[in-house]
């Protein structure tokens, strides 16, 4: 058998040598449809086609959609197929052929692509050809071409689509050249679709000019997307390099066959060389063959644009040349922020893209040159190990000049109640110094761990913190009269730069704070702007005392573990600040804040929500320009009424008054997972992470997103830093126990960490929530049924009654009476909770579960979907997945096994989703261990 690629004896296509007659499969499709005679099959193929090829010496590696009025063809009917009328050859490749057709079932014009897979097909290839077709066939958006119908027909697979009376883009900018402008806006709008279709798990892999449609109006197009990998065998035709792409337009990865490493980055690289092509004329490789197009791509770099057409300015170079980096982590980080930045140049802004320097220039050309790079390399090993030491001597390392850290004030009272008000002098002038964008200011959770030296190292502390300078002070109260004495220092030599002691009465307070701010941004010579100066100024309210009841609630809501009790006194003592000063716009926010929180986790009620929107409203009211009121305006959206879009767009207005702010950042993440957005979300946890890194909260959601993404590993160990922050911690130890079922089925970690919390406190019932888990997994269920005795109406979780455990244990224990006694005590309890919260899923899922333990099948199911449909996955990524879970335990108690097992199987491979560990432990799926199904799901690898 023959194994040399050869080319197609009509049209010039390559094809692999064991090809039937030496024709491509398109010419071989042909043939089996008898639109071939033998003169045409001889020939020499089809100029048209040809004379693209030689424009673009990748053409043969896709499909190429000509304009529908310059077909190869004549219009006529040239074969019937199926369904379809094919009137017109409009494009070929080397694996497919495009026909403008008739389809006679709706009477309408399509384009019809028929991939000629012939004797190459198989079950497993037509399996893969559905699935991807069909998933491309779901992205609904104006600027896709969209897919009508998804086939094959004796073996031949296709597709129907929108017939588009435009033409390509390469085509038309042929005819008419475009705009610099022009180019921008078009791969702008071609960006955002192209971000549309990784949001739903697709990548294009073929983005080229050929592949862009533009319609009547020049609106952009973009078709075959997805398809790109669909013609992938699993014999010697794989193995060329023509179902990779197209190459002038292809990643270096993707050139390099690596298609296991392909991601969104890939299509970013395709949307560059695009655009490299509109502003320049061009592709940005292109050799006389395949094989020369190639090693230009992976060995060389791409000339500047401004080389090939000087109209092009160096922003506009440089966007381009950041989509074309050979390391894909060094190309924008989606197709949006290609966009974004294309929206910065249009609209004469900056842009985020860098030119890359000097440094980065001779990174590249050292890749190019490994002798010379290993001499350097050499040098450099012995450039460090001498540097090594002037580190160690700290005669290098210096912190940013503008950098500072405000430790926590020393309470000189004696009343202890007076340490929040020293807290509050700090806080205050921390939170002003953070208003100024010109200083790099440590968060106060960052801080407070140095709380308790009174003898304190100022330089390591500085080293610690990565801070130049450090505020330390004291503050003694004493009635209406306050001292507060503070001292700036270098921590870099210890050397005190001033000091200053203010006594005053108590409701100068406030003055003091921004004064001490202004003197520390002076000598740092800080840029402090006109509207940050007035904030400085502004006092957030005339009463001392509700300024303290505000600073106390602040530090009870600050703890990382947000337990019921902590954060209901939290707002007694906000609205006691309200209360006390009804202008005080600040404390209005943190009150709604807080109402938003209790809404989402403990109380989903109607009235509770009325109070979280009626607290913002009015801190707006107050202060419209007020940040922290727009930060609790968009946690009210998102929280509350789960519109994520306003709430982003809250947190955008709040961003500009607080661009260092962790809670920022922490809110717009928290957004985006629920968004299935999990790489920019855990972008913004990273970022809120890097400004508040001692702050456990805030580890915590970041590990919770890498746990989410089955990144255990790294989860774990982001949990093992929010414990050495907060050792005493609820939250961030058991979510590392419950990692280490879910990750290794270890269960051991449950009660190691458990052991480590204060004894005798059981905040909620979560303790002992959590020993009864544990016991059930276990398998212990009499030692469960003791614990839940001793501990008489504990809800648990805030959903799940003390009867619904009780009646799940006596249902593992088969003692079917006192299952059934418990279950009817749990239900009255959780139907009344579903009363108040009507739109709660949890509320339903539960009320579900304990219907199913009745026997009420029906009402158990309908009870399941209901909270799948108030929530579903497409609607919040974090917790829809868990309902899914929910339902699935539900079919399962109910003996729909082969539902509960269609809905983990998809589970098992959803981010938040179930793990195999956990099946292979819990009880609540004893009633599927027997179904051989479910056995085969518990062998698998751990996804």
């Amino acid at each position: 058998m023959k194994t040399a690629t050869t080319v197609c004896g009509r049209c010039g296509a390559k094809v692999s040598g064991d090809a039937t007659r030496e024709l491509c499969p398109a010419c071989l499709l042909e043939t089996g449809l008898g639109l071939l005679d033998d003169e045409s099959v001889a020939g020499a193929g089809s100029s048209a086609v040809a004379s693209a090829k030689a424009d673009d010496p990748g053409l043969d590696d896709g499909l190429s959609v000509l304009d529908g009025k310059k077909a190869a063809r004549s219009a006529k009917i040239l074969s019937d197929f199926g369904d379809y009328e094919l009137l017109e050859e409009i494009g070929r490749g080397g694996q497919g052929v495009v026909y403008r057709a008739h389809q006679k079932s709706l009477n309408r014009t399509v384009a019809l692509k028929v991939i000629g897979l012939g004797p190459w097909a198989t079950e497993t290839h037509l399996k893969r050809f559905r699935r991807e077709a069909e998933a491309a066939a779901s992205l609904e958006h104006p600027g896709i071409v969209p897919i009508h119908e998804v086939g094959e027909r004796d073996g031949q697979c296709y597709f129907s689509m929108k017939f588009v009376e435009g033409g390509q883009l390469d085509e038309v900018v042929k005819r008419k050249p475009m705009s610099i402008r022009q180019a921008a806006e078009l791969v702008a709008k071609v960006a955002r679709t192209v971000h549309y279709a990784h949001e739903h798990g697709i990548l294009h892999r073929d983005i080229k000019p050929g592949n862009i449609l533009l319609d009547a109006t020049g609106e952009p197009l973009l078709t075959d997307f997805g398809l790109a990998r669909l013609v992938e065998t699993e014999n010697t035709v794989t193995r060329t390099l023509e179902v990779l792409g197209t190459p002038s337009y292809m990643a270096p990865e993707q050139a390099a066959g690596n298609n296991a490493k392909l991601t969104s980055a890939t299509d970013v690289y395709g949307l560059g060389a695009v655009f490299y092509q509109l502003l320049t004329g061009h592709p940005p490789f292109a050799g006389g063959t395949t094989y020369e197009t190639i090693k230009l791509l992976i060995e060389t770099e791409p000339s500047q644009p401004r080389q090939l057409n000087p109209k092009i300015d160096r922003d506009l170079s440089t966007i381009c040349l950041k989509c074309l980096e050979k390391d894909p982590q060094r190309r924008y980080s989606s197709a949006l922020a290609l966009a974004e930045d294309l929206d910065h140049w249009l609209k004469h802004e900056a842009i985020q893209a860098r030119r890359a320097g000097v440094f980065t220039r001779g990174r590249k050309w050292l890749q190019r040159k490994p002798a010379i790079a290993a001499l350097i390399v050499a040098l450099v090993a012995l450039a460090a190990a001498m540097a090594w030491n002037v580190w160690k001597s700290e005669l290098f390392r210096a912190p940013p000049e503008k950098s500072i850290a405000v430790l926590p004030f020393q309470n000189l009272s004696r009343d202890p109640d007076n340490a929040y008000f020293a807290g509050a002098v700090q806080d205050e002038i921390l939170t002003d110094l953070a208003r100024i964008a010109d200083l790099k200011v440590i968060s106060r959770t960052s801080t407070m761990q140095y709380k308790s030296e009174v003898a304190r190292n100022l330089r390591k502390i500085g080293r610690e913190l990565g801070a130049a300078h450090v505020v330390q002070g004291n503050v003694q109260r004493a009635g209406n009269r306050v001292r507060v004495s503070t001292q700036l220092i270098d921590a870099r030599s210890d050397r005190h730069l001033w000091a200053q002691t203010y006594d005053r009465d108590l409701a100068d307070v406030f003055a003091i704070q921004s004064e001490l701010a202004q003197k520390i941004a002076d000598e740092l010579r800080a840029k402090l702007s006109p509207n940050e100066k007035a904030r400085i100024e502004r006092r957030p309210t005339e009463n001392s005392e509700a300024y303290l009841a505000f600073m106390q609630g602040h530090e009870i809501f600050s703890r990382p573990d947000k337990f019921r009790s902590n954060t209901e006194k939290a707002e007694q003592l906000f609205e006691k600040a309200t209360k006390l000063d009804p202008n005080f716009a600040g404390a209005f926010a943190a009150l709604a804040w807080v109402h938003d929180w209790i809404y989402h986790d403990f109380d989903p009620t109607p009235a509770r929500k009325e109070k979280a929107r009626a607290a913002a409203v009015e801190a707006l009211r107050l202060q419209p320009n007020l940040p922290e009121a727009h930060l609790a305006m968009g946690f009210y959206y998102y929280r509350c009424e789960r519109d994520y879009q306003a709430a982003l767009n809250e947190f955008a207005i709040a961003k500009q008054s607080l661009p260092n702010s962790p809670e920022v950042y922490l809110a717009i993440g928290a957004i985006e997972r629920r968004q299935g957005k999990w790489a920019e979300s855990t972008a913004n946890l990273e970022k809120a992470a890097s400004l508040s890194p001692k702050d456990a909260w805030v580890l915590q959601n970041l590990g919770d997103n890498y746990y989410a993404t089955r990144n255990f590993e790294a989860a774990d160990k982001i949990f093992d830093r929010a414990i050495e922050v907060a050792p005493k911690s609820f939250g961030s130890r058991m979510e590392k126990a419950k990692l280490a079922v879910d990750w290794k089925g270890d269960l051991s970690v449950i009660e190691k960490e458990l052991m480590q919390l204060p004894a005798g406190v059981d905040p909620d019932g979560l303790i002992t929530f959590s020993r009864v888990q544990l016991l059930l997994l276990q398998r212990k269920f009499l030692d469960a049924i003791a614990l839940l005795k001793q501990t008489p109406q504990v809800v648990f979780n805030y959903d799940k009654p003390r009867e619904f455990f009780e009646g799940a244990i006596y249902a593992f224990l088969n003692d079917k009476e006192k299952a059934l006694s418990a279950f009817e005590r749990a239900r009255p309890i959780v139907e009344k909770a579903v009363r108040e919260s009507p739109n709660d899923a949890s509320r339903h899922v539960i009320l579900g579960m304990i219907l199913a333990g009745l026997g009420e099948k029906e009402l158990a199911i309908a009870e399941g979907k209901r909270a799948v449909e108030l929530l579903p996955e497409s609607q919040d990524a974090l917790d829809g997945p868990k309902l899914t879970v929910a339902l699935a335990q539900i079919y399962a108690w109910t003996g729909e096994s082969d539902q509960a097992l269609q809905l983990l199987e998809r589970s098992l491979r959803t981010p938040s989703g179930i793990t195999i560990p956990l099946l292979r432990l819990d009880p609540m799926w004893d009633p599927l261990r027997s179904d051989p199904a479910f056995q085969k799901l518990c062998e698998e690898k751990q996804p």
